[in-house]
C-alpha cells in the first residue's frame, strides 16, 4: 500500500478524497454546511484555504498549511473547542502560554487535523442516516503544488468541477465551491486577495473560468 506523504508546513496542497466505493457523501444543504463547519473547526487553525468545492461523492480543497509559529498549542486542559462541543482541542492565545512548561505543550499535526475531520463528519453522517462503518475512502489523497501556473489551473478545475462532471453547465450556477465567495466582498476565511493576483485581477478570474473549452488543457498535473 502507497505510504501517503505528511503534510509540511508552508507547502500548498491539492486535497481530494471521495466517499468509499464512490457513494455519495453529500445528499443536501445541511449536510454541505455541517461539512464546512467542521472545515473551520478543524482545518483553519493549521491551513489557509484559496479554493474548494464539495461534490455529491467526493470533494477538492486547495490549501497551503500555514507556518510553524503562526499554528497555536493544543490546549491541555480540556477537550472542547470555544464554540462547539467535541472533543477535539481548541487553541489558545498567546498571553496563556506562560501558565505552561512551553515543553508540555503540543502542536495539532496536520495530518491528523484532516482525519479529525473525516472522522467527526463521519460519525455526524452515520447517526443522521443510521448506517455504519467508513465513509470515506481510507487515505485522502494529497498533491503538492509548486507553480503558479499549476495552481491557477488547480483553481480553474476545482471551480469547474460540478460542470465537468455535468452537474451544471455553468460555475456561477452551482453553490458548493468558492467561486462566488472569491469574488464576494464579504468578510471570508478564503484568501481571495491571493487568488485574485494569481489571475491579475477579478476580470481576468472571471473570463479565465468562462473560457476553458477543453478541461485536458488544465488537467495535465491533475487527478480527479
Amino acid at each position: 500500500m502507497e505510504k501517503r506523504i505528511p503534510l509540511e508546513y508552508r507547502k500548498f496542497y491539492h486535497i481530494y478524497n471521495r466517499g468509499i466505493n464512490g457513494d455519495r457523501i453529500f445528499f443536501g444543504k445541511e449536510n454541505y454546511l455541517h461539512f464546512l463547519k467542521l472545515y473551520e473547526i478543524y482545518i483553519n487553525s493549521i491551513a489557509d484555504t484559496f479554493a474548494w468545492c464539495l461534490m455529491s461523492n467526493h470533494f477538492h480543497f486547495l490549501i497551503r498549511i500555514k507556518d510553524e509559529e503562526q499554528i497555536g498549542f493544543l490546549n491541555p486542559e480540556n477537550g472542547k473547542t470555544k464554540d462547539y462541543d467535541n472533543k477535539w482541542k481548541t487553541f489558545f492565545p498567546d498571553k496563556d502560554y506562560t501558565k505552561y512548561n512551553i515543553s508540555d505543550l503540543k502542536k495539532p499535526i496536520p495530518n491528523k487535523q484532516f482525519s479529525h475531520l473525516f472522522d467527526a463528519y463521519a460519525k455526524a453522517y452515520n447517526k443522521r442516516f443510521n448506517r455504519f462503518g467508513s465513509l470515506f475512502e481510507k487515505n485522502f489523497e494529497r498533491k503538492n503544488i509548486d507553480n503558479e501556473r499549476y495552481m491557477r489551473n488547480l483553481i480553474l478545475y476545482i471551480h469547474n468541477n460540478p460542470v465537468k462532471h455535468g452537474i451544471t453547465s455553468s460555475t456561477i450556477e452551482y453553490p458548493w465551491t468558492s467561486y462566488l465567495s472569491i469574488l464576494s466582498k464579504k468578510v471570508s476565511n478564503l484568501k481571495r486577495e491571493q487568488v485574485l493576483s494569481w489571475f491579475e485581477n477579478s476580470e481576468n478570474f472571471e473570463y479565465s473560468h468562462k473560457t476553458i473549452d477543453n478541461y485536458d488543457d488544465i488537467i495535465e498535473y491533475i487527478i480527479d
